[in-house]
């Protein structure tokens, strides 16, 4: 019985329902005939003007490219037991892409390692024969890093590592010279690059061929920069350099300002000067200034240069910062270069190999920059950089040249640097200790 009445009550409610949603529609078709009656003309020009605007009709091209296009965006979670070998085959990605991609992968990581849930931005391209081209995939491995794969312009496949966040960490190392400042330097596990930066900073006050003795020390405290699971990736700046040759103490501070970067003694006096000792690393010195027989000519010439002999494509750079007026073959002199620096300075590199990429008369370069490299072109026995200091017109010994010092800081720029120079020692303090 008390079923029966249910059935009645919902039979009612039922009629009830059905006859406002008629009211509602009967409602809707008046209001509409009305408004149509009032604004027939208004509507066409208002819908018009809707058809013409020019969003609108940027909106409905972008609609309709990406309803025809045949490019697929695809954002694939790795599942339990999934790899990248088996989700090319799922996507039908064709064979030939899938050997190239897989080879060029490889190169950072391996197909079966991709964590279960990870995130995969895939591109595809959709072909006639019902498979697809690979276009572009991206492969997070870490918070930091992605594995970029892209297809370039001649149809390969380029992979890449890219850092999204990297962590700074402070450096130390330190060494005794045996046999050279490289070689102790590698024992000691010392970035080749930061070797490089290290020699460049006293290269206007130590020739490293000549002037280091055994049981020399040098000391470096430098940046370098990690991934969140501490792999290096880059190093940094060096922020305190220190080199004890013939016992002779040399440390110097980096100070930075918006005008300009350099290293600096504890008396706040600049390490650079308007030349280098010496354009080049690592050569010996195979023919001073002076009277000399001539290698080729077989008579007794006045050597107006300095020869240093290194191996071919050794980099040679410019010894200070000026103008290239001449970068050119000069006869016996072979590919040579020209610096200008100020209306005192000129120096003159010969006997290249090549120049490097860019250097050009009316090019200007800074100093330490890369501009040739060792050879042995024009009247040469052998690979080396024939190198001349020219003051004032006349040729003179760069050997023994006293160059002018560079920038000494003064006043407020003194202040600033004592005080960096004893956050650098407190630092250097604290890194030593650990």
């Amino acid at each position: 019985m008390n079923f029966l009445f249910q059935l009645k009550v919902y039979k009612e409610l039922k009629k009830s329902f059905y006859f406002i949603i008629s009211l509602v529609l009967i409602s809707f078709v008046i209001f509409v005939s009305k408004y149509n009656e009032t604004l027939g003309q208004k509507r066409g020009k208002i819908i018009g003007e809707i058809l013409n605007n020019s969003y609108f009709v940027e909106f409905n091209e972008f609609v309709f490219k990406k309803i025809n296009s045949p490019f697929l965006n695809i954002s694939h979670q790795i599942k339990k037991g999934e790899n990248l070998n088996n989700l090319f085959k799922i996507y039908k990605i064709e064979k030939e892409d899938i050997s190239k991609a897989i080879i060029a992968l490889k190169k950072y990581i391996k197909l079966d390692s991709i964590k279960t849930g990870t995130n995969l931005e895939i591109t595809l391209k959709k072909n006639i024969s019902g498979n697809s081209s690979l276009v572009k995939i991206n492969i997070p491995i870490s918070k930091s890093i992605i594995i970029s794969l892209k297809r370039d312009k001649n149809n390969n496949f380029v992979s890449k590592k890219i850092i999204t966040q990297l962590y700074k960490k402070i450096a130390f190392s330190e060494g005794i010279i045996k046999n050279s400042l490289y070689d102790s330097a590698v024992k000691n596990n010392l970035d080749p690059n930061i070797i490089v930066k290290f020699a460049k900073i006293y290269g206007f006050e130590i020739d490293f061929q000549r002037d280091i003795r055994k049981n020399d020390v040098f000391q470096i405290l430098y940046e370098t920069f990690v991934d969140e699971e501490g792999e290096w990736y880059s190093n940094g700046e060096i922020m305190y350099a220190y080199m004890s040759v013939q016992k002779k103490e040399m440390p110097l501070y980096k100070f930075k300002t918006e005008d300009y970067s350099g290293y600096f003694d504890v008396n706040g006096k600049s390490v650079e000067k308007a030349l280098m000792k010496t354009p080049i690393n690592g050569a010996r010195l195979s023919s001073p200034f002076g009277i000399r027989k001539h290698p080729i000519l077989g008579y007794n010439k006045k050597h107006l240069g300095t020869d240093f002999a290194a191996k071919k494509g050794t980099p040679v750079m410019a010894s200070g910062t000026g103008k290239i007026v001449k970068a050119k073959w000069c006869g016996g002199g072979g590919n040579c270069i020209k610096i200008k620096h100020n209306s005192t300075y000129s120096t003159i590199y010969a006997h290249l190999s090549k120049f490097a990429k860019g250097i050009i008369p009316g090019k200007k370069v800074k100093q330490g920059q890369i501009i040739g490299y060792v050879g042995s072109t024009g009247m040469s026995t052998g690979p080396h950089l024939h190198y001349e200091v020219v003051v004032n017109g006349k040729k003179v010994n760069s050997q023994k040249l006293d160059l002018p010092s560079g920038k000494i800081l003064k006043k407020e720029e003194r202040k600033k640097f004592e005080i960096q120079r004893i956050k650098t020692d407190i630092l250097l303090a604290e890194t030593i200790s650990k």
